[in-house]
């Protein structure tokens, strides 16, 4: 008989079965809770949705990059961060980047990503994807260790992020759906300036009614829209963090002509379904239920929608009453469905049921300590700064003594002891005044170090009072909040109707009640909007004034009730003068891409033949001492609502910029674009979505473009943005401009040569392509050298290499793109035109 091999060795411990099986189901469910199924209250994410963001950021996929193939960024999240399914991983990108799925999607796609129809998206090896421009500024931007805690990935090898940084509630703003093991959750999407308003009302009052809350936030805002029918549902949800909402789709009744007959007959039209209901199986149980008798009155079924929207036709037969069909269908389809609302999150890594108000304290307390990490690191790196600094001026001020030092000593050890002992230096201090090159001895290095050291003091300050002040704080995450809102808040999608007995009142009472609670909507979130400008204290503007800007870089303000006098012939000339006020704000752009303020109020009073101010005078000392050069002016509006900043390089590369970045200009100035080696910033105009960017080139090429986010996406502040055209050799842009399609363009060129154009009759193409030739010229000898709007009671003045030109636009005359149009100006032997400027 064989021997028994004795297996087991050292101690043995005796465990019941069953309490082996509890403890190990236990240990495997928090693992699926915590690990894979729940979001985190803090930045409404799971795990894996956090990993894809946190290696797309990584990996440098900006809003302003190009995309990249999915299969690289999922490869990256596998090998790096989740040890789990491609599929998976995948499958979580893919829905990031619907917008039928995410209110406000975090990932930005190009290829097949689904469709509303369940249709499945392309392989991942076929799409590409790249950062929203939400996720990558109101998530991504601030992270790094200062703000957020880091923990080692699955093999020790790298480290990710445990949170990131949000700026706002991702968890309501996107929902969230889950199954974990004995519990579930299921988060409803929110309108994002509703929430910013409960925030702030929170913020201001910490017990705040449930009632003003939910006047604030009146219910969940579906990205499909559709119709929430009762508040009790919302009530419930908001209230206990567990309820049932009733939501359906948005339907109107149409009279059109039958398909199968002359007769005109009635129509159920539907343009929007409920919240995750497939329109295509529900297209198909409708069919079936027809096909089976359950449901009649339906003549006729078909889907008319397109790419600008949805639209199913239901056609009804002869002395239908449509709101008996409309009725059985919400009874028996997905047409009327309920969305189980369960608001389950991860607090503190313990899964708690939480209420709005609750959900909402939650993240206005990790983005207090978030804001105070940062601003603690900012503080440090600040002051560790300042002290490098100010140990360089002080030896700049004592130049002779430091260089005799340095000369006498044997060594570099000797130089730093004899340094800190006289001086009193500390080690780093000595370590930067060892390094300092030559040039810092120099009168322009010492003002630089010496503008720097009153920067850092000032914002060492500031940072100082934030933190001291618990106040000062809750107003700088008021602020950040309100600045996001104005950014990419948007109008709701989803109405709420407070009865419950919708389909009673007929397909027009839908229709109104639908159309007067956006109404409500709009009028509440124009009564909530925060004000463009920063409140301050100052008193209303007493003094309406005339603002006149000329060719040669000068302002004069004029009193709006006195006498204008004009300035000497030939001397200078206004290219542009506006009506303002004494409380308005210029905003100057320099060619280093920087903005700075200007108050009308500081602007010299003008009078007499005086030609008024230079413009580079009204600029703070530093951009003085750096000799920057004025690239354009503005004055800043009262709304930026709707307004964007385009920008335009000397080298081609164009970006938008919401214009609510500077809507709080300090006197510092901030920089709106990221600039290559000798690049600089030619143009810059606030414009909107209604409007096209029309471009000129020296050769006579010309590009239109729309403004829209497939080929101008708003990017961040340190971007570079993209390249709008490709400059050939010795050519240069001489125009960029922003105007509407029912407007006029003028082409000037060098020998005198004009033609006027339509807008419309240039030729629409994508950002990066040639354009198209739309003037041509004698020879070499002549090129284009400028591109104005053309406003039929207008004028432009020519400016020459030796006198100035007026010319009425009236004028000048139409051409198509080929010839050289009309010489409207005799020039004499070897005088060009060297610029032109539109007036009016």
């Amino acid at each position: 008989m064989a021997k028994q091999l004795n297996l087991i060795s050292g101690q043995v411990i005796t465990t019941a079965l069953h309490t082996e099986m509890q403890r190990s189901y236990l240990e495997y469910a928090m693992s699926v809770i915590v690990g894979r199924a729940l979001p985190d209250v803090r930045d409404g994410l799971k795990p894996v949705h956090r990993r894809i963001l946190y290696a797309m950021h990584e990996l440098g996929l900006t809003p302003d990059r190009p995309y990249r193939k999915c299969a690289r960024v999922v490869g990256d999240v596998l090998g790096k961060y989740h040890p789990h399914g491609d599929q998976a991983v995948y499958d979580a990108l893919v829905r990031m980047v619907q917008d039928f799925s995410c209110r406000y999607p975090l990932l930005g796609g190009h290829g097949n990503f689904g469709s509303v129809d369940d249709d499945p998206p392309a392989a991942m090896r076929y799409t590409e994807t790249r950062l929203a421009p939400i996720s990558h500024e109101a998530m991504l931007s601030e992270i790094g260790e200062a703000t957020v805690d880091f923990i080692s990935n699955f093999d020790n090898s790298q480290q990710e992020p445990s949170v990131l940084p949000a700026q706002l509630p991702f968890l309501l703003l996107n929902g969230c759906a889950g199954i974990a093991v004995g519990m579930a959750t299921n988060v409803p999407p929110h309108n994002l300036g509703e929430l910013v308003d409960g925030l702030i009302a929170l913020i201001d009052n910490p017990e705040l009614p449930f009632e003003k809350l939910l006047e604030l936030i009146p219910g969940p805002d579906f990205p499909t829209g559709g119709e929430i029918v009762g508040i009790e549902g919302i009530r419930e949800a908001y209230s206990t963090g567990k309820g049932s909402i009733t939501v359906r789709g948005v339907v109107k009744i149409e009279e059109i002509q039958g398909s199968r007959g002359r007769h005109r007959r009635q129509a159920i039209v539907v343009t929007e379904l409920p919240f995750q209901v497939n329109k295509a199986g529900w297209i198909e149980k409708v069919a079936e239920l027809v096909n089976q008798g359950r449901v009649e009155g339906i003549a006729d079924l078909r889907d008319e929608s397109d790419r600008d929207g949805m639209r199913v036709v239901i056609e009804l037969k002869r002395e239908v009453n449509p709101q008996d069909v409309l009725e059985q269908l919400y009874k028996q389809t997905a047409l009327s469905s309920n969305f189980g609302t369960i608001m389950l999150a991860l607090v503190d890594g313990q899964p708690r049921q939480l209420s709005l108000q609750q959900l909402l304290q939650q993240f206005l307390s990790f983005r207090e300590q978030t804001l105070t990490r940062q601003y603690t690191h900012e503080l440090e790196q600040a002051e560790r700064r300042r002290h490098l600094v100010e140990g360089l001026l002080t030896s700049l001020s004592q130049l002779d003594a430091v260089i005799d030092i340095l000369r006498n000593a044997p060594d570099g050890s000797t130089a730093k002891v004899t340094l800190q002992s006289r001086f009193n230096f500390s080690d780093r201090q000595c370590d930067a005044i060892l390094s300092m090159p030559l040039r810092r001895l120099t009168g322009l290095e010492r003002q630089q170090l010496q503008t720097e050291f009153d920067e850092l003091s000032a914002k060492i300050e500031e940072l100082q009072r934030l933190l001291g002040d618990r106040h000062e704080l809750l107003k700088a995450l008021k602020k950040d909040l309100r600045a996001l809102k104005r950014k990419y808040g948007d109008a709701r999608r989803t109405r709420i109707h407070k009865a419950a007995k919708v389909a009673e009142q007929g397909s027009k009472g839908v229709e109104e009640q639908g159309s007067k609670r956006a109404e409500e909507q709009r009028s509440r979130g124009a009564k909530n909007a925060t004000p463009q400008l920063p409140i301050t204290n100052d008193p209303l503007p007493e003094e309406e004034v005339v603002l006149e800007f000329t060719q040669k870089g000068y302002v004069r303000r004029l009193s709006k009730n006195g006498k204008s006098t004009a300035l000497k012939a030939g001397d200078d000339f206004a290219v542009k003068t506006q009506v303002s006020n004494t409380g308005a704000e210029l905003v100057i752009i320099t060619d280093s891409g920087k903005a700075y303020p200007v108050k009308v109020k500081d602007i010299p009073q003008t009078s007499g033949q005086s030609r008024g101010t230079p413009l580079p005078l009204l600029l703070p000392n530093g951009a003085q001492a750096a000799n920057e050069t004025i690239a354009t002016y503005f004055l800043l509006p009262e709304k930026l609502d709707n307004a964007d900043l385009v920008i335009l390089t000397s080298q081609g590369r164009i970006k938008r910029l919401a214009a609510t970045e500077i809507a709080s200009l300090s006197a510092r100035g901030i920089t709106l674009i990221k600039l290559k080696d000798n690049d600089k910033v030619s143009y810059a105009s606030l414009t909107n979505q209604r409007q096209e960017v029309i471009l000129a080139t020296s050769g006579g090429r010309v590009l239109r473009f729309q403004i829209n986010e497939q080929q101008l996406p708003i990017m961040g502040r340190t971007a570079q943005g993209i390249q709008a055209v490709r400059l050939r050799s010795q050519e240069k842009l001489v125009g960029a401009i922003t105007l509407s399609p029912n407007e006029n363009i003028l082409l000037v060129s060098s020998l005198g040569y004009a033609k006027r154009m339509p807008v419309s009759a240039l030729r629409l193409v994508n950002i990066g392509e040639i354009g198209t030739q739309m003037m041509q010229f004698i020879g070499r000898i002549d090129n284009l050298v400028g591109m104005v709007a053309a406003k039929e009671s207008a004028e432009v003045t020519l400016v020459t290499d030796r006198r100035v030109v007026r010319v009425g636009v009236k004028s000048v005359q139409f051409y198509g793109k080929d010839g050289m149009g009309d010489r409207i100006v005799q020039l004499n032997a070897d005088e060009k035109i060297i610029n032109v400027v539109g007036n009016g």
